[in-house]
């Protein structure tokens, strides 16, 4: 098999049965949109498969060793590079901010154009569901997440975008700014 086709499968069967927050969408498929959109930015196979196995340490408990014994140090690295640091003993409510911090502050410090375009694919897919939600269930789909402040989501999503600008001239980053606006009632921005 192919490394991109080895990712889809490794991702796939790292999230079999987990659920996305809001819909219930299998897991797997933000993955696979992740790589897609991934895609859309760049040929290397190496980043696809990297957005494909982001949430796999976060999310799936794979070790990031795996992924590297398996995948290969690069990927490994670019994995890694979108996975939120963890604090024992901290509850997800209680180490939100500082793992979103800890994303903007990394995105800020690298000029890795490869770890953007798999942060910008991991979060525009994210932001894709949360315009779903939004249309779906309106403010009640903050009841979902460990931080249900809109604000403080508007305030991440948007120091991402501004993190991401470098990619400001793709229309993967024009979409996820149009779509930070819509789900948080911004005015269209330009």
């Amino acid at each position: 098999m192919d490394l991109l086709t080895q990712a889809f499968h490794f991702a796939i069967d790292a999230h079999a049965g987990a659920l996305r927050k809001m819909d219930g969408s299998p897991a797997a498929l933000h993955a696979l949109e992740a790589a897609a959109i991934a895609a859309s930015l760049t040929d290397d196979a190496q980043v696809i498969a990297a957005a494909a196995l982001h949430d796999t340490v976060e999310d799936a408990n794979i070790a990031i060793s795996d992924i590297e014994a398996r995948f290969g140090a690069r990927v490994a690295a670019l994995v890694s590079a979108d996975t939120e640091p963890r604090s024992a003993g901290e509850s997800p409510e209680q180490s939100w901010q500082r793992r979103k911090q800890a994303t903007i502050d990394r995105l800020n410090a690298s000029a890795d154009m490869d770890e953007a375009i798999i942060v910008l694919s991991d979060k525009l897919s994210n932001m894709r569901a949360l315009y779903r939600g939004k249309l779906r269930l309106g403010d009640g789909m903050w009841q979902y997440f460990h931080q249900r402040d809109p604000e403080r989501h508007r305030w991440y999503y948007r120091a991402l975008a501004e993190a991401l600008a470098p990619l400001r001239d793709t229309p993967a980053w024009r979409e996820y700014d149009w779509l930070i606006a819509q789900v948080f009632g911004e005015a269209e921005r330009v």
